[in-house]
C-alpha cells in the first residue's frame, strides 16, 4: 500500500512519519534489523603490534558484532571496562548520544583529554561498524556519504640510519619504486651528531644544515614521483623552528609536522605564519575543542588528527568540518591496526577536504593479517562497500600477536 504524504498530519491516518521513515529505510521490526537491537556485552583486546593496538568489540542480542581500535593500550581496557555498564541494555544506533553520554560519565577520569578519550573513540568506531551492519550499509554513509572511492596513504619510512641523508633517500626510492606509494613520511628529530644540549630545544645552524641535507637527499631522489612530509615530533624552539622552517623553503616539501611542542598554540600560529613552508599539527590535542583554536588561529596549513586518539569517527568529521570554513586540508596522523586504519579511510572518504591517511607499519610483516581483506594496494585504501567497516578480524591472526596475558575475544 502507498503512502499519502497529506495523512502524515493526520493523527488517524494509517500510516505516521515513523512508519514513513521506516518504510523508505527498508527497516524492518524483526530481530536483525531496526531498532529493536541491545548492546549485550563489549570486550577487548590488546595486540603486541610495533604500537599496542586495543582492539574493541561490541556485542548484541541480534547476534550482531562491531569492531573498533582505540589509540595504543595502557588504561584503555580497564576505561572500557568501567564504561561497560553505561552501554549494555543500549541501543547502538545512538551513536551521537552515546558517546556524548561516555564523556559526560567519564568526566571525572578526565574525558576531555588522554586516555579516555582515546577509550571512548574505540566504541564509538565499534558502535560504527555495528550501525552499518545493522542498517546495512558501509561506515562512511552513517557520516553522509563519500567524496572519493579510494584514500591516498602516506608511508612513515624509517631505515637502520636514519640521520643519514643518503640512507634517507635509498628507502624513500624503494618505498616508491618497490611498494608503489607516491607519498612519504620521514623523521627529522633525529641526531646530527653536532648536539651541544637537546633539552633547552635550540637548534644551531650546523644542526639545521643536516636536516636540510636530509630534505633535499630525499625530494630530489623522489622527484615527482611522490610527496614527501617531514615530522619533528615537537622538539624545537620557536626559534629554531622558524630557522629550519625558512631554511627548507626552498625545497618541494609537502609539510613540516609538529615543529613546536603542542601546548602552546600561540607559538605554533607564530611558527606556521613566519614561512612559506607547510606546517602540520593537530596529533596531540583531543576533540573538537582542542582543534579549535589552531584552526580559527589558522595555526596550521594542514590539520592532522589522530582518528582513534582524537575522539572517534564523528569527532574527526566534526574536526574536518570546522576546518574546512577555513579551506584548511586534513591528513590524519595513524598509528593503528587495520581495523582504525580502514576506519580512518572511511572519514577521509566522508570528507571534502581528506589529504591522506597515515600508515606506519610497512616493516611489519603481519600486519594486514589481521583482517581477512586487502587493505592497502599501491599506495591507497579502497574504501569498502561491505555494511560497516567492510572487515573481517582473522581470529587466529589476533590470539597470535595478542599481548601476553590479553584474552581472545569471545567469538560472534
Amino acid at each position: 500500500m502507498g503512502i499519502d504524504y497529506a495523512d502524515l498530519h493526520d493523527p488517524n491516518a494509517e500510516y505516521t512519519m515513523r512508519d514513513l521513515s521506516a518504510e523508505t529505510m527498508g527497516v524492518t521490526n524483526e530481530r536483525g534489523g531496526g531498532r529493536d537491537v541491545e548492546i549485550t556485552d563489549i570486550q577487548t583486546t590488546m595486540i603486541d603490534g610495533n604500537f599496542p593496538w586495543t582492539l574493541v568489540r561490541i556485542y548484541t542480542d541480534a547476534g550482531i558484532v562491531g569492531t573498533g581500535e582505540a589509540y595504543w593500550g595502557a588504561g584503555v581496557p580497564e576505561l572500557t571496562e568501567r564504561m561497560k555498564p553505561f552501554l549494555v541494555g543500549e541501543n547502538p544506533l545512538d551513536i551521537d548520544r552515546l558517546t556524548e553520554h561516555l564523556v559526560q560519565k567519564m568526566s571525572g577520569e578526565g574525558s576531555i583529554q588522554g586516555v579516555t578519550v582515546t577509550a571512548i573513540a574505540g566504541i564509538e568506531i565499534a558502535l560504527h561498524d555495528l550501525a552499518g551492519k545493522i542498517l546495512e550499509v558501509p561506515a562512511y554513509q552513517l557520516l553522509g556519504g563519500k567524496y572519493r572511492d579510494e584514500m591516498r596513504v602516506y608511508c612513515d619510512c624509517h631505515t637502520a640510519d636514519e640521520a643519514d641523508p643518503i640512507a634517507c633517500a635509498d628507502e624513500a626510492e624503494r618505498v616508491v619504486e618497490e611498494l608503489g606509494y607516491d607519498a612519504l613520511k620521514f623523521d627529522l628529530d633525529v641526531p646530527s651528531g653536532h648536539e651541544k644540549d637537546r633539552a633547552n630545544r635550540h637548534l644551531r645552524d650546523v644542526e639545521i644544515e643536516h636536516k636540510a641535507s636530509i630534505v633535499e637527499a630525499v625530494t630530489q631522489r623522489v622527484g615527482s614521483r611522490a610527496d614527501v612530509a617531514f615530522d619533528c615530533h615537537w622538539t624545537f624552539s620557536a626559534g629554531s623552528a622558524n630557522r629550519l622552517a625558512k631554511r627548507l623553503e626552498e625545497y618541494d616539501i609537502w609539510w613540516l609536522e609538529d615543529p613546536v611542542p603542542p601546548e602552546n598554540h600561540d607559538v605554533q600560529t607564530a611558527v606556521t605564519q613566519s614561512t612559506t613552508t607547510p606546517i602540520t599539527a593537530g596529533e596531540n590535542v583531543y576533540r573538537k575543542h582542542g582543534q579549535r583554536r589552531l584552526i580559527e588561529n589558522q595555526a596550521v596549513d594542514i590539520i592532522a588528527p589522530d582518528m582513534p586518539k582524537v575522539g572517534g569517527m564523528r569527532e574527526t568529521r566534526k574536526i574536518a568540518d570546522l576546518a574546512d570554513t577555513y579551506y584548511i586540508p586534513v591528513a590524519m596522523h595513524n598509528v593503528s591496526s587495520p581495523v582504525a586504519t580502514v576506519a580512518s579511510a572511511h572519514v577521509g572518504a566522508a570528507i571534502p577536504n581528506a589529504l591522506a591517511v597515515e600508515y606506519h607499519s610497512y616493516q611489519l610483516g603481519w600486519w594486514e593479517d589481521l583482517v581477512e581483506e586487502t587493505v592497502i594496494e599501491d599506495g591507497y585504501i579502497e574504501i569498502p562497500e561491505e555494511p560497516g567497516l567492510g572487515i573481517t578480524l582473522d581470529l587466529d591472526a589476533v590470539e597470535e600477536h595478542m599481548v601476553t596475558g590479553e584474552t581472545l575475544f569471545d567469538e560472534e
